[in-house]
């Protein structure tokens, strides 16, 4: 465990370097949440109207709310996956010795709309069946939809630099994906450090030394401007902190995808070794 936590330590300083090098890529990362906020309410208004809440709270969900949530997923989808086409194709570029801008992310997502729109209603029909399963199916259910999840997050791991740089279709992504994981790092792969840990650790920390004294201070003072300063506070932090690793992980999956491609790295930032050891082979149990 303390292996794997200094290995994705080691993962954060290099992919912040990029980021220090090209702090305008944290602009994706804000856009993608700007965004799914901004889809959220529009959904959540009709389905408050019609009552599709009590329903689903109720285990009573019907095709309209099928429906709307296939809708939901497909633009949540659309937005996530622009926003993360943008970043990775700018990080590419820093990757490869360039100084990219803004507007280089933004267009290279643009020049790949069809795709991700393809990409989004494939990855909306997966998330729809996947929680048709957990919904439906009962508790054997509910953990094939939990392994659905893990292979398919795994599979499509590549797939945004897949449509960046080779500029194909969707479904074409997904199976190259998938097929430079297992070329690059064997058959059956787990990860071997992540930037989600790291970052779920320090905001972990950041809500203990700094929310709770300060929900603690703002309580005590029983002002309600000093409350809702406080979690306003809390809040940003906590955003903050989930903004920044978005962009270190769009980073990482560039640097991943040129060693998978290339067999490369760009050494400015990251070592043979670190990018070398993004996966392992799971041991055989005998």
């Amino acid at each position: 465990m303390f292996e794997r936590i200094s290995r994705s330590w080691e993962l954060v300083k290099a992919s912040y370097a990029v980021l220090r090098a090209d702090k305008e890529l944290i602009v994706f990362p804000i856009i993608s949440m700007l965004g799914t906020l901004a889809v959220m309410i529009v959904f959540a208004i009709p389905m408050a109207l019609a009552g599709s809440f009590g329903r689903m709270a109720d285990g009573d969900t019907g095709i309209f709310e099928y429906v709307i949530a296939f809708m939901f997923y497909l633009v949540m989808y659309t937005v996530v996956i622009f926003s993360n086409v943008a970043l990775v194709g700018a990080a590419m570029i820093r990757l490869r010795g360039g100084d990219p801008s803004a507007s280089d992310g933004f267009k290279i997502a643009m020049d790949h709309l069809p795709q991700i729109l393809g990409y989004a209603a494939i990855s909306a029909t997966v998330g729809l069946l996947l929680r048709a399963l957990r919904e439906r199916g009962g508790l054997a259910a509910m953990v094939a939809a939990w392994f659905g999840e893990m292979a398919w997050n795994l599979a499509t791991f590549l797939v945004v630099p897949v449509l960046v740089i080779e500029n194909v279709g969707p479904v074409e992504a997904i199976k190259r994906s998938g097929s430079l994981l297992k070329r690059t790092w064997g058959e059956q792969v787990v990860g071997n450090f992540s930037i989600g840990l790291i970052f779920g650790l320090l905001t972990v920390a950041a809500v203990i030394v700094v929310g709770l004294p300060l929900g603690a201070l703002a309580a005590a003072s029983g002002s309600v401007v000093m409350i809702v300063l406080a979690v306003g506070i809390i809040v940003l932090l906590v955003v903050g902190i989930s903004l920044v690793g978005s962009a270190l992980n769009g980073i990482y999956v560039a640097a991943l995808y040129r060693y998978a491609t290339e067999n490369v790295v760009s050494d400015q930032y990251f070592s043979s070794e670190l990018v070398q050891g993004a996966f392992q082979e799971k041991r055989k149990r005998f």
